[in-house]
């Protein structure tokens, strides 16, 4: 799957420029360079070979680093080489690497969040169907899904950044100050678990519905079993099967950079430096942000499989 999406990504980022009439060389040297500046460029790149000699360099500087070379002036790229920036000459796995400790803080953190009170508030409301407290529940939810980050984000930051002065408007690094770093992540973890939270309780609540009406739940009654154990041991696990998948989906896109989140409180991870780029035009650090992202949303699905026989046991019989 990994060089399903490396192919597709290369090929995006690399040969549909020359489709379009746009020198992937003069992004390097830039637009006033002259011709043997953009020639030099483009032979020590590898940009004159064929997209497919292109491609398996690549996967060659991917796996083992790679030479870029251009006479006497011979630049090694250590593995693993996603190449290097058009606009800053950086090495972008390095770059990348640096900004990825922003994305785990973040992500862990409001995932722990979400998934704690979104799936408690939905098997709640579940089992306490119809009542006011459901109600509200699920009106809190609703706005919940339905306000989206900037929005969420930029009250939360006038409110209890600038008017109250509860949280600062920082990110400080764990290994600096671990105080500083968690007041600095506290606001950003509440309001996107807040949006997220709203979605595990709908699916939460439909879930466990579902599965409180199957015969097996009625039969585990009828035995004379206490509704505790009817509702933890029985009814959570095929529950927590649904609520798994898309937390492993959602765990692994937010690691790969959550760029409304990064924009709105300043945060500088994967996202922010995906939306620079992107507005700069420096295309390996697009591709590698992509390849980032891949790679963690990949990962988080093989591990919620994994989990899959662990969550329930029917899976393991299967």
């Amino acid at each position: 799957m990994l060089l399903v999406v490396a192919a597709v990504t290369f090929g995006i980022f690399f040969m549909v420029p020359k489709l379009t009439g746009t020198d992937p060389a003069l992004l390097y040297v830039g637009k006033i360079a002259d011709h043997a500046a953009v020639e030099g460029i483009r032979h020590k790149m590898g940009l004159d070979k064929s997209i497919v000699e292109q491609f398996w360099l690549f996967l060659k500087g991917v796996f083992v680093g790679r030479d870029f070379n251009a006479g006497v002036d011979v630049t090694h790229c250590y593995a693993p080489c996603l190449g290097y920036s058009f606009k800053t000459e950086q090495e972008v796995f390095p770059l990348l690497l640096s900004r990825v400790g922003v994305d785990i803080s973040l992500a862990v953190g409001a995932s722990v969040l979400w998934l704690l009170l979104g799936t408690a508030t939905g098997i709640v409301s579940a089992l306490r169907r119809g009542t006011a407290l459901d109600r509200i529940s699920m009106t809190v939810a609703l706005a919940g899904v339905s306000l989206p980050m900037y929005f969420t984000g930029l009250v939360a930051l006038a409110v209890f950044v600038h008017q109250l002065g509860w949280f600062p408007n920082t990110y400080t690094e764990f290994a600096d100050d671990p105080v500083s770093w968690f007041q600095g992540l506290v606001l950003p973890w509440i309001t996107l678990a807040f949006l997220f939270a709203a979605t595990y309780a709908r699916l939460s609540r439909a879930t466990l519905l579902d599965v409180l009406g199957e015969d097996y739940i009625r039969t585990a009654r009828a035995k004379g079993l206490k509704e505790p154990v009817v509702i933890g041991k029985h009814a959570m696990r095929s529950t927590l099967t649904p609520i798994l998948t898309v937390f492993g989906m959602d765990l692994g896109g937010l690691l790969g950079g959550a760029v409304l989140t990064e924009k709105t409180f300043n945060l500088r991870g994967l996202g922010y430096e995906a939306v620079q780029s992107i507005s700069s035009s420096d295309l390996p650090v697009i591709m590698g942000v992509t390849m980032f992202a891949a790679f963690f949303i990949i990962m988080a699905s093989l591990v919620v499989d994994l989990l899959y026989a662990v969550v329930d046991p029917k899976v393991k019989l299967a």
